[in-house]
């Protein structure tokens, strides 16, 4: 945690920060270890770009951040019938802000409330948008980071494997989610997200919430799923047939298939970026007449967010650096008909990139 901090301080001055400001949520947990909720009684660390961060938490959270933090972060804590105020005060006075520092916050994150008890206890701050700098730090995994992924990695893939083992025709979406849920579980994770079925014409829809449509013979099945392992998240999806479908089903199959290869072959490639490898993906689909059905982006970053940056996109056309964890996932949406996707998680390295996930990608038909 000590050479982290030590990056973020070093960031922070490199910025023109005086301090970062961040409240409950995985910035929170990446400062300082904590996974805390989001709830009414106020939570803030503040780190100053230069000497002891500080923790403002409500006085019963005093074991868990003992134990987390350890002597890292200085803790205010505070007592409802005192409200949070005053340990804030002492945490700005301490840190050293005062009237004029330039204070990084969560824009996308902290709420009103949260950002008016800032501004009484530091009036006269500038407070600035400090996702730039909190999304180039986290973008670049660490170690210990990756081996978290890697694990989540291994369990979404070999749930996955033991869920499709008892997929047969007659089962409904919401069965099968569950069935893939309980083994996430059983596995000692939790799932990353909404875990979807998508079976036949459902498949069109990439953000399907799995339902009660009994999976048909002839129906291509898109599966999407993910394991939390400490914090840190994979993300997978592969698309089965069940019995025999359609010709052009089995095209788009083949399609999609060659638009993931393209995709992860880009990734490889010195100075790869969100918007070359979205081209190389998005450029197979469209050659074969399916670019209007391609009606995503080819991917996003993951880590201790589902969808972090980078994102994999047009307009996206900074280097990706080593480290750096993304999906490569195309698709091709046929309405009222069917879907395919095939979702890869890639991270550069300094020679190239790697498929965490390594799960076969060819068509499986499972009845």
């Amino acid at each position: 945690m000590t050479e982290r901090l030590s990056r973020i301080q070093e960031s922070l001055r490199r910025h023109g920060f005086d301090a970062l400001v961040v409240v409950p949520g995985s910035n929170l947990r990446y400062l300082s270890g904590l996974t805390m909720h989001t709830g009414l009684r106020l939570t803030m660390a503040l780190t100053p770009a230069d000497g002891q961060p500080a923790l403002v938490a409500p006085g019963l959270e005093y074991a868990r951040v003992a134990q987390v933090t350890g002597a890292v972060f200085r803790y205010y804590p505070w007592s409802d019938d005192e409200g949070p105020g005053a340990a804030l005060a002492r945490a700005v006075h301490d840190t050293g802000l005062r009237q004029g520092s330039v204070v990084g916050i969560e824009h996308t994150v902290m709420r009103v409330f949260e950002l008016r008890a800032l501004e009484q206890a530091l009036p006269g701050a500038q407070f600035a948008d400090a996702t730039p700098l909190l999304s180039e730090l986290r973008m670049v995994k660490e170690r210990v980071e990756l081996e978290a992924m890697r694990v989540a990695v291994q369990v979404i893939e070999e749930t996955l494997r033991q869920t499709i083992m008892q997929v047969r025709a007659g089962m409904r979406e919401r069965a099968i989610v569950d069935l893939w849920e309980h083994a996430i579980r059983s596995a000692g994770c939790h799932p990353a997200f909404e875990t979807t079925v998508a079976s036949g014409p459902n498949g069109a829809n990439p953000h399907h919430t799995s339902g009660d449509r009994e999976v048909q013979d002839g129906d291509m099945v898109v599966f999407d799923g993910g394991a939390v392992y400490q914090g840190y998240v994979s993300d997978i999806t592969r698309t089965f047939a069940i019995g025999r479908p359609s010709d052009e089903m089995r095209h788009v199959y083949d399609l999609v298939l060659a638009a993931n290869a393209a995709g992860r072959e880009a990734a490889a490639q010195p100075g790869a970026t969100g918007e070359s490898i979205d081209a190389a993906a998005r450029q197979v689909i469209e050659r074969n007449g399916y670019g209007s059905l391609f009606i995503h982006r080819t991917g996003h970053g993951i880590g201790l967010d589902v969808h972090e940056p980078p994102f994999i996109v047009a307009g996206n056309r900074t280097p990706l650096p080593v480290g750096a964890t993304f999906t490569v996932e195309p698709g091709i949406y046929l309405r009222g008909v069917g879907g395919v996707r095939i979702e890869d998680d890639v991270v550069i390295t300094a020679d190239g990139a790697e498929s965490l996930t390594t799960f076969p990608r060819e068509l499986q038909y499972l009845s």
